[in-house]
Protein backbone atom coordinates (compact mmCIF):
# COMPACT_ATOMS: atom_id res chain seq x y z
CA UNK A 1 0.00 0.00 0.00
CA UNK A 2 1.21 3.29 -0.83
CA UNK A 3 2.05 5.63 2.16
CA UNK A 4 2.27 9.92 0.96
CA UNK A 5 1.10 12.53 3.11
CA UNK A 6 2.12 16.18 2.79
CA UNK A 7 3.85 17.40 5.88
CA UNK A 8 1.58 20.35 7.66
CA UNK A 9 2.21 23.61 6.39
CA UNK A 10 -0.34 25.97 7.36
CA UNK A 11 -1.62 28.99 6.04
CA UNK A 12 1.34 31.76 6.22
CA UNK A 13 2.24 35.07 4.83
CA UNK A 14 -1.28 35.36 4.35
CA UNK A 15 -2.39 32.69 2.33
CA UNK A 16 -5.92 31.37 1.61
CA UNK A 17 -7.84 28.68 0.67
CA UNK A 18 -8.61 29.76 -3.61
CA UNK A 19 -12.61 30.27 -4.00
CA UNK A 20 -14.51 29.62 -6.96
CA UNK A 21 -15.72 32.59 -9.10
CA UNK A 22 -18.22 34.73 -6.97
CA UNK A 23 -16.83 33.70 -3.80
CA UNK A 24 -14.92 35.23 -1.31
CA UNK A 25 -13.44 33.27 2.27
CA UNK A 26 -12.06 34.46 5.17
CA UNK A 27 -11.61 33.32 8.77
CA UNK A 28 -14.26 33.21 11.35
CA UNK A 29 -12.19 31.55 14.12
CA UNK A 30 -8.88 31.15 14.33
CA UNK A 31 -5.74 29.44 16.59
CA UNK A 32 -7.86 26.39 17.18
CA UNK A 33 -6.18 22.85 18.06
CA UNK A 34 -7.27 20.37 15.74
CA UNK A 35 -10.68 21.68 14.82
CA UNK A 36 -12.74 18.52 13.72
CA UNK A 37 -16.71 19.12 13.61
CA UNK A 38 -18.76 22.06 13.32
CA UNK A 39 -22.55 22.35 15.15
CA UNK A 40 -24.25 25.50 14.47
CA UNK A 41 -27.01 26.78 17.56
CA UNK A 42 -30.24 28.02 16.85
CA UNK A 43 -29.21 31.44 18.51
CA UNK A 44 -26.35 31.71 16.14
CA UNK A 45 -23.46 30.14 18.44
CA UNK A 46 -21.30 27.92 16.70
CA UNK A 47 -19.44 24.92 18.72
CA UNK A 48 -16.25 23.52 17.11
CA UNK A 49 -15.01 20.11 18.34
CA UNK A 50 -11.38 19.92 18.83
CA UNK A 51 -10.18 16.61 18.52
CA UNK A 52 -7.32 14.55 17.40
CA UNK A 53 -6.54 10.43 16.78
CA UNK A 54 -5.58 8.47 19.92
CA UNK A 55 -2.33 6.12 18.11
CA UNK A 56 -2.67 2.71 19.37
CA UNK A 57 1.05 0.67 19.84
CA UNK A 58 2.12 -0.18 16.24
CA UNK A 59 2.20 -4.00 16.01
CA UNK A 60 3.15 -3.94 12.36
CA UNK A 61 6.22 -2.49 10.03
CA UNK A 62 3.36 -1.01 8.53
CA UNK A 63 1.49 0.18 11.24
CA UNK A 64 5.10 2.13 12.51
CA UNK A 65 4.99 3.99 8.76
CA UNK A 66 1.53 4.34 8.37
CA UNK A 67 1.60 6.24 12.25
CA UNK A 68 5.11 8.36 11.41
CA UNK A 69 2.87 9.70 7.94
CA UNK A 70 -0.10 11.05 9.85
CA UNK A 71 2.15 12.28 12.75
CA UNK A 72 3.83 14.55 9.71
CA UNK A 73 0.71 16.45 9.24
CA UNK A 74 -0.43 16.69 12.47
CA UNK A 75 -3.05 13.83 12.32
CA UNK A 76 -2.45 11.90 15.52
CA UNK A 77 -0.97 13.23 18.81
CA UNK A 78 -2.31 14.38 22.26
CA UNK A 79 -5.92 15.25 21.58
CA UNK A 80 -7.58 18.87 23.04
CA UNK A 81 -10.53 16.94 24.12
CA UNK A 82 -12.90 19.61 23.95
CA UNK A 83 -15.74 21.42 22.65
CA UNK A 84 -15.21 25.42 21.63
CA UNK A 85 -18.30 28.00 21.49
CA UNK A 86 -18.07 30.69 19.64
CA UNK A 87 -19.79 33.56 18.81
CA UNK A 88 -20.00 36.56 16.44
CA UNK A 89 -22.67 39.16 18.15
CA UNK A 90 -21.88 41.71 15.90
CA UNK A 91 -22.35 39.53 12.74
CA UNK A 92 -19.36 40.55 10.65
CA UNK A 93 -18.36 36.93 9.74
CA UNK A 94 -15.75 37.03 12.33
CA UNK A 95 -15.76 35.46 15.69
CA UNK A 96 -14.75 37.74 18.71
CA UNK A 97 -15.93 35.70 21.51
CA UNK A 98 -14.11 32.24 22.41
CA UNK A 99 -15.40 30.16 25.30
CA UNK A 100 -14.80 26.69 26.78
CA UNK A 101 -18.16 24.68 25.84
CA UNK A 102 -17.52 21.18 27.32
CA UNK A 103 -13.88 19.71 27.94
CA UNK A 104 -11.98 16.65 29.60
CA UNK A 105 -14.04 14.97 27.04
CA UNK A 106 -12.87 11.52 24.81
CA UNK A 107 -12.30 12.80 21.63
CA UNK A 108 -15.27 14.24 21.00
CA UNK A 109 -16.76 15.04 17.46
CA UNK A 110 -20.49 14.77 16.61
CA UNK A 111 -22.84 17.01 17.94
CA UNK A 112 -26.87 17.84 18.41
CA UNK A 113 -29.31 19.92 20.13
CA UNK A 114 -32.81 18.61 20.87
CA UNK A 115 -35.34 20.98 23.09
CA UNK A 116 -33.04 21.72 26.20
CA UNK A 117 -30.84 18.25 25.38
CA UNK A 118 -27.18 18.63 24.02
CA UNK A 119 -25.59 15.66 22.50
CA UNK A 120 -21.85 14.81 22.10
CA UNK A 121 -20.53 12.06 20.20
CA UNK A 122 -17.68 10.71 21.94
CA UNK A 123 -15.58 8.36 20.58
CA UNK A 124 -16.47 5.81 22.86
CA UNK A 125 -20.34 6.78 23.27
CA UNK A 126 -22.85 9.59 23.44
CA UNK A 127 -23.31 11.77 26.45
CA UNK A 128 -26.07 13.96 27.09
CA UNK A 129 -25.95 17.52 28.75
CA UNK A 130 -28.38 19.96 30.31
CA UNK A 131 -28.67 23.41 28.09
CA UNK A 132 -30.38 26.98 28.14
CA UNK A 133 -30.09 29.40 24.54
CA UNK A 134 -27.46 31.09 25.40
CA UNK A 135 -25.29 29.25 27.47
CA UNK A 136 -21.96 29.51 26.64
CA UNK A 137 -20.70 26.10 28.86
CA UNK A 138 -22.04 23.07 29.86
CA UNK A 139 -22.16 21.89 33.72
CA UNK A 140 -21.69 18.31 35.30
CA UNK A 141 -20.73 15.39 33.55
CA UNK A 142 -23.00 14.68 31.40
CA UNK A 143 -25.31 11.22 30.80
CA UNK A 144 -24.08 8.28 28.98
CA UNK A 145 -26.44 7.06 26.52
CA UNK A 146 -25.05 4.93 24.58
CA UNK A 147 -21.45 2.65 24.61
CA UNK A 148 -19.54 2.52 21.18
CA UNK A 149 -15.99 0.38 20.97
CA UNK A 150 -13.28 3.35 20.45
CA UNK A 151 -10.17 2.99 18.26
CA UNK A 152 -9.92 2.42 15.06
CA UNK A 153 -12.09 4.86 12.86
CA UNK A 154 -12.72 6.94 15.67
CA UNK A 155 -15.05 9.62 14.75
CA UNK A 156 -18.44 9.42 16.32
CA UNK A 157 -20.56 12.10 13.90
CA UNK A 158 -24.37 12.97 15.25
CA UNK A 159 -27.44 14.49 13.59
CA UNK A 160 -30.58 14.75 14.65
CA UNK A 161 -34.15 13.37 12.42
CA UNK A 162 -36.42 16.32 11.42
CA UNK A 163 -38.72 15.52 13.41
CA UNK A 164 -36.05 15.41 16.22
CA UNK A 165 -37.54 12.24 17.61
CA UNK A 166 -33.92 10.38 16.84
CA UNK A 167 -30.54 10.59 16.65
CA UNK A 168 -28.15 8.87 14.30
CA UNK A 169 -24.58 8.02 14.70
CA UNK A 170 -22.02 7.53 12.14
CA UNK A 171 -19.29 4.27 13.59
CA UNK A 172 -16.60 3.48 11.68
CA UNK A 173 -14.96 -0.27 11.19
CA UNK A 174 -11.90 -1.14 14.14
CA UNK A 175 -9.75 -1.61 10.80
CA UNK A 176 -9.40 -2.20 6.70
CA UNK A 177 -11.17 -5.17 6.14
CA UNK A 178 -11.78 -6.99 9.18
CA UNK A 179 -8.10 -7.75 10.31
CA UNK A 180 -8.95 -8.80 13.51
CA UNK A 181 -12.02 -11.15 13.02
CA UNK A 182 -15.60 -9.98 12.64
CA UNK A 183 -16.12 -10.53 16.30
CA UNK A 184 -14.20 -7.28 17.18
CA UNK A 185 -15.97 -5.26 14.87
CA UNK A 186 -19.36 -5.99 16.10
CA UNK A 187 -21.61 -2.65 16.05
CA UNK A 188 -19.11 -0.90 13.81
CA UNK A 189 -18.91 -0.11 10.44
CA UNK A 190 -22.46 1.36 10.98
CA UNK A 191 -25.13 3.84 11.00
CA UNK A 192 -26.62 3.90 15.13
CA UNK A 193 -30.34 5.06 15.93
CA UNK A 194 -30.84 6.53 19.50
CA UNK A 195 -34.34 7.29 20.03
CA UNK A 196 -34.60 10.58 21.60
CA UNK A 197 -37.74 9.74 24.18
CA UNK A 198 -36.68 6.34 25.30
CA UNK A 199 -32.50 6.19 24.94
CA UNK A 200 -33.02 2.81 23.18
CA UNK A 201 -30.07 2.53 20.57
CA UNK A 202 -30.32 0.21 17.82
CA UNK A 203 -28.33 -0.39 14.42
CA UNK A 204 -29.70 1.37 12.01
CA UNK A 205 -27.18 0.83 8.54
CA UNK A 206 -24.47 -1.30 8.23
CA UNK A 207 -21.89 -2.47 6.16
CA UNK A 208 -20.42 0.97 6.04
CA UNK A 209 -16.54 0.98 6.40
CA UNK A 210 -16.40 4.33 7.73
CA UNK A 211 -19.40 6.79 7.94
CA UNK A 212 -18.77 10.09 8.82
CA UNK A 213 -20.95 12.77 7.50
CA UNK A 214 -24.45 12.85 7.75
CA UNK A 215 -27.07 15.10 6.48
CA UNK A 216 -31.09 15.11 5.13
CA UNK A 217 -32.42 15.54 1.73
CA UNK A 218 -35.67 17.29 2.55
CA UNK A 219 -37.47 16.58 -0.84
CA UNK A 220 -37.35 12.65 0.12
CA UNK A 221 -36.50 13.24 3.58
CA UNK A 222 -33.55 10.40 3.43
CA UNK A 223 -30.52 10.29 5.63
CA UNK A 224 -27.59 10.79 3.12
CA UNK A 225 -23.87 9.90 4.42
CA UNK A 226 -20.12 9.66 3.06
CA UNK A 227 -18.57 6.63 3.46
CA UNK A 228 -14.35 6.19 3.25
CA UNK A 229 -13.63 2.67 2.01
CA UNK A 230 -11.25 0.34 2.28
CA UNK A 231 -7.16 0.75 1.90
CA UNK A 232 -4.76 -1.84 -0.75
CA UNK A 233 -6.75 -2.06 -3.79
CA UNK A 234 -4.73 0.66 -6.10
CA UNK A 235 -5.40 4.37 -6.18
CA UNK A 236 -8.71 4.62 -7.67
CA UNK A 237 -10.49 1.49 -6.13
CA UNK A 238 -12.76 1.11 -4.97
CA UNK A 239 -14.09 5.11 -4.39
CA UNK A 240 -15.00 6.49 -1.36
CA UNK A 241 -18.86 7.77 -1.83
CA UNK A 242 -22.16 9.87 -1.35
CA UNK A 243 -25.10 7.31 -0.67
CA UNK A 244 -28.85 7.18 0.78
CA UNK A 245 -29.17 4.85 3.93
CA UNK A 246 -31.86 2.55 4.02
CA UNK A 247 -32.95 1.78 7.35
CA UNK A 248 -31.99 -2.15 7.84
CA UNK A 249 -29.68 -1.81 4.18
CA UNK A 250 -26.15 -3.28 3.54
CA UNK A 251 -23.73 -2.12 2.24
CA UNK A 252 -21.25 -4.50 1.18
CA UNK A 253 -18.11 -3.89 4.00
CA UNK A 254 -16.08 -5.64 4.60
CA UNK A 255 -16.87 -8.37 1.80
CA UNK A 256 -17.45 -6.74 -1.15
CA UNK A 257 -17.55 -3.17 -2.94
CA UNK A 258 -19.49 -0.84 -4.93
CA UNK A 259 -22.62 -3.03 -4.77
CA UNK A 260 -21.49 -6.71 -5.11
CA UNK A 261 -17.86 -6.28 -6.28
CA UNK A 262 -16.08 -8.88 -3.96
CA UNK A 263 -13.14 -8.09 -2.23
CA UNK A 264 -11.08 -11.78 -2.19
CA UNK A 265 -9.10 -10.61 0.92
CA UNK A 266 -12.18 -11.45 3.09
CA UNK A 267 -13.73 -14.60 3.72
CA UNK A 268 -17.07 -14.58 2.41
CA UNK A 269 -20.49 -14.10 3.09
CA UNK A 270 -22.36 -15.10 0.49
CA UNK A 271 -26.14 -13.74 2.05
CA UNK A 272 -24.87 -10.56 2.66
CA UNK A 273 -23.30 -10.12 -0.94
CA UNK A 274 -26.32 -10.84 -1.92
CA UNK A 275 -28.41 -8.21 -0.51
CA UNK A 276 -25.23 -5.44 -0.56
CA UNK A 277 -26.82 -1.94 -2.19
CA UNK A 278 -25.12 0.00 -4.40
CA UNK A 279 -24.03 3.43 -3.66
CA UNK A 280 -25.52 6.24 -5.27
CA UNK A 281 -22.46 8.58 -6.02
CA UNK A 282 -18.79 7.78 -6.31
CA UNK A 283 -16.26 10.89 -4.77
CA UNK A 284 -13.12 9.44 -6.42
CA UNK A 285 -11.06 6.79 -4.45
CA UNK A 286 -9.27 7.67 -0.99
CA UNK A 287 -10.65 11.45 -0.98
CA UNK A 288 -10.93 10.56 2.24
CA UNK A 289 -14.80 12.45 2.48
CA UNK A 290 -15.58 13.48 5.72
CA UNK A 291 -17.86 16.26 5.99
CA UNK A 292 -21.49 16.39 4.56
CA UNK A 293 -23.91 19.44 4.88
CA UNK A 294 -27.19 19.71 2.90
CA UNK A 295 -27.18 23.52 0.90
CA UNK A 296 -30.37 25.35 -0.15
CA UNK A 297 -30.12 26.61 -2.98
CA UNK A 298 -29.73 30.55 -3.27
CA UNK A 299 -26.85 30.01 -0.04
CA UNK A 300 -24.29 31.09 -2.38
CA UNK A 301 -24.49 32.51 -5.86
CA UNK A 302 -23.50 30.57 -8.71
CA UNK A 303 -25.16 27.48 -6.99
CA UNK A 304 -28.25 25.49 -6.52
CA UNK A 305 -29.87 23.12 -3.98
CA UNK A 306 -27.14 20.24 -3.39
CA UNK A 307 -24.73 18.09 -0.88
CA UNK A 308 -21.37 20.02 0.30
CA UNK A 309 -18.49 17.38 1.19
CA UNK A 310 -15.25 18.29 3.03
CA UNK A 311 -12.76 16.20 1.64
CA UNK A 312 -9.38 15.84 4.47
CA UNK A 313 -7.57 14.06 1.41
CA UNK A 314 -5.80 10.89 0.50
CA UNK A 315 -2.89 9.35 2.87
CA UNK A 316 -2.57 6.12 0.59
CA UNK A 317 -2.06 7.13 -3.15
CA UNK A 318 0.31 7.98 -5.12
CA UNK A 319 -1.08 11.01 -6.94
CA UNK A 320 -2.78 12.88 -3.52
CA UNK A 321 -6.82 12.83 -4.15
CA UNK A 322 -9.41 15.29 -1.93
CA UNK A 323 -7.44 18.28 -0.35
CA UNK A 324 -11.22 19.81 -1.22
CA UNK A 325 -14.20 21.53 -0.51
CA UNK A 326 -16.92 20.17 -2.92
CA UNK A 327 -20.42 20.78 -4.17
CA UNK A 328 -22.09 17.58 -5.42
CA UNK A 329 -25.79 19.40 -7.62
CA UNK A 330 -29.04 17.92 -6.78
CA UNK A 331 -32.27 17.87 -8.67
CA UNK A 332 -35.86 16.06 -7.54
CA UNK A 333 -33.95 14.36 -4.31
CA UNK A 334 -30.67 13.15 -5.78
CA UNK A 335 -27.29 13.49 -7.06
CA UNK A 336 -27.36 15.46 -10.50
CA UNK A 337 -24.36 16.00 -12.08
CA UNK A 338 -20.48 16.14 -11.68
CA UNK A 339 -19.06 17.74 -8.68
CA UNK A 340 -17.46 21.40 -8.41
CA UNK A 341 -15.30 23.24 -6.39
CA UNK A 342 -16.34 25.90 -3.55
CA UNK A 343 -12.56 25.59 -2.38
CA UNK A 344 -9.58 24.64 -3.23
CA UNK A 345 -5.67 25.54 -3.08
CA UNK A 346 -4.79 23.31 0.68
CA UNK A 347 -1.73 21.61 -1.15
CA UNK A 348 1.40 22.78 -2.52
CA UNK A 349 1.74 22.33 -6.37
CA UNK A 350 4.49 19.52 -5.07
CA UNK A 351 2.42 17.97 -3.08
CA UNK A 352 4.90 18.38 -0.48
CA UNK A 353 3.36 20.51 1.19
CA UNK A 354 -0.44 20.90 3.10
CA UNK A 355 -1.70 24.47 4.22
CA UNK A 356 -5.02 22.87 5.18
CA UNK A 357 -7.55 19.67 5.34
CA UNK A 358 -10.98 20.22 5.34
CA UNK A 359 -12.97 18.45 7.52
CA UNK A 360 -16.67 19.18 9.17
CA UNK A 361 -19.13 21.67 6.93
CA UNK A 362 -22.35 23.72 7.89
CA UNK A 363 -24.64 26.44 6.83
CA UNK A 364 -23.74 29.36 8.77
CA UNK A 365 -25.67 31.22 11.16
CA UNK A 366 -26.58 33.63 8.70
CA UNK A 367 -28.29 31.19 6.01
CA UNK A 368 -25.90 33.04 3.46
CA UNK A 369 -22.32 31.07 4.28
CA UNK A 370 -20.90 27.99 4.81
CA UNK A 371 -18.63 27.12 7.38
CA UNK A 372 -15.93 24.75 7.64
CA UNK A 373 -13.45 23.22 9.92
CA UNK A 374 -9.61 23.15 8.72
CA UNK A 375 -7.48 20.57 11.06
CA UNK A 376 -4.07 21.53 9.53
CA UNK A 377 -4.93 24.91 9.36
CA UNK A 378 -6.45 25.25 12.87
CA UNK A 379 -9.43 27.77 11.81
CA UNK A 380 -12.74 27.61 10.79
CA UNK A 381 -13.07 29.12 7.11
CA UNK A 382 -16.37 30.91 6.34
CA UNK A 383 -17.20 31.06 2.44
CA UNK A 384 -19.59 33.69 1.22
CA UNK A 385 -21.01 35.94 -1.56
CA UNK A 386 -17.76 38.25 -3.01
Amino acid sequence: MTLKLPAAEGWKEGRLPTCAPGLQVNAFASNLDHPRWIEVLPNGDVLVAESKEQPERPRTLMDHAQQATMRRVKAIGPSANRVTLWRDADGDGVAERREVFVENQNQPFGMALVGDRFYLGNTDGIRCFDYRPGDTSLIGGGEKLVDFKPHGHWTRSLIVSPDRAKIYAGVGSLSNIGDNGMAAEEGRAAIWELDVATGKARTFASGLRNPVGMAFEPVTGKLWTVVNERDGLGDETPPDYLTSVEEGGFYGWPYCYWGRTVDDRVTQAPDLVARAIQPDYALGGHTASLGLCWMPGGTLPGFGEGMVIGQHGSWNRSTLSGYKLIFVPFDNGAPNGPARDILSGFLSEDEKLAYGRPVGVAIGPDGRSLLMADDVGDVIWRVTAV
